[in-house]
């Protein structure tokens, strides 16, 4: 399979005659420390329409921590992850692909050799992203769902193996792209290498009092986040003259358990606004829980039942942090951002 190498750059040839009138089909693929998420998507009036999808948690960053290095184990899933999403996107034929990796290969020193190999095997190039580049497209995939009525929002993205904040003006965002820029406008940003797999690799939950526990790990966190952004910022949260939208798995999670949802879906969940009270309030079941109760949730689900509390965990010391009264969730992000600036740069090759 032919494929495109970095976000924007077009594909050429190979469709069909039957094709030559349709809606031309975009591919965005985000190999992160926990998940594989692919999206494919077609240009719409507002944005665009998704036609296909695909989502693993495969684990890269299984053991980076401690080893410096992908595991054979963790590569071996992310590998067969990618060739069921190479597949689909070769089914598709779209008119541009944007693969983008963040931190397991960001920092792993066998990373860039790893996503060599799947260049190579599957035709499947990457970009790795930048700490800035990640925050930057996750503020861009998440900007239509910033409350312009507030003067500032932060947003959170969970990853598996970092954390990315960044604290915009949802006016600004909003003015940014109504010009069609899609460079949005950042008032400062950090990040840190605190991830769902890395706080849970770094002392998982234990056996016994798992409250005194979370109280450890959120303050932990929180002097370990305390230092990013601008001091300044924090008076406009404690005001309520701030939200925060989070985006990550933890975070929609929490939002269809909040929901009792009999089973994920999206439509209820992106967009869904929760009181930080709400928020809490869901944690607080959780940790009362079992693995096994979570894992039978069907928001959660034994893939992410060990990582729901070390990523709640993290969110909890944002909110100690910047203390909003209310979250909006966002079951969109990096690969949104990356398939918004495809288009554009399709569109801006057109005659």
């Amino acid at each position: 399979m032919d494929s495109a190498g970095r976000i924007g750059a077009p594909r050429g040839g190979g469709r069909s005659s039957s094709r030559l009138h349709a809606a031309p089909v975009f591919a965005a693929l985000d190999l992160g420390t926990n998940n594989c998420r692919l999206l494919l998507a077609s240009p719409a009036r507002e944005g665009f329409r998704v036609v296909g999808g695909y989502s693993e948690i495969v684990r890269l960053g299984e053991g980076l921590a401690a080893s410096g290095r992908l595991g054979d184990a963790a590569m071996a899933r992310a590998y067969q992850a990618l060739g069921v999403c190479a597949a689909r996107i070769e089914a598709r034929s779209p008119a541009a692909i944007g693969c983008i990796a963040t931190q397991a290969c960001r920092v792993a020193a066998n990373g860039a050799a790893f996503l060599a190999g799947v260049k190579q095997n599957l035709g499947l190039a990457f970009e790795i992203l930048s700490h800035e580049e990640e925050a930057t497209l996750s503020v861009l995939g998440c900007a239509s769902l910033l409350d312009p009525a507030s003067e500032l929002a932060l947003i959170v993205d969970i990853g598996g193996g970092s954390t990315e904040l960044s604290w915009v003006s949802p006016q600004a965002v909003h003015a940014s792209m109504a010009r069609g820029d899609l460079e949005p406008p950042i008032m400062a940003w950090g990040s840190a290498p605190l991830g769902v797999v890395t706080v849970a690799e770094e002392g998982g939950e234990p056996d016994g009092d798992k409250a005194a526990w979370y109280e450890r790990t959120v303050t932990r966190i929180s002097e370990q986040l305390s230092a990013l952004g601008n001091p300044g910022l924090h008076a406009a949260f404690e005001q309520g003259r701030g939200h925060i939208v989070g985006t990550s798995g933890t975070v929609t999670s929490l939002a269809g358990v909040h929901l009792g949802l009999k089973r994920y879906q999206r439509s209820c969940v992106d967009g869904l606004w929760m009181n930080t009270a709400d928020c809490r309030a869901v944690i607080a079941t959780l940790l009362a829980q079992t693995l096994a109760e979570r894992a039978a949730n069907p928001c959660i689900g034994k893939d992410r039942a060990d990582l729901v509390l070390p990523g709640s965990a993290i969110l909890d010391a944002v909110l100690r942090l910047w203390p909003a009264a209310r979250i909006r969730v966002a079951d969109r992000g990096l690969r949104e951002g990356v398939l918004m600036r495809l288009i554009s740069a399709h569109e801006s090759t057109r005659p």
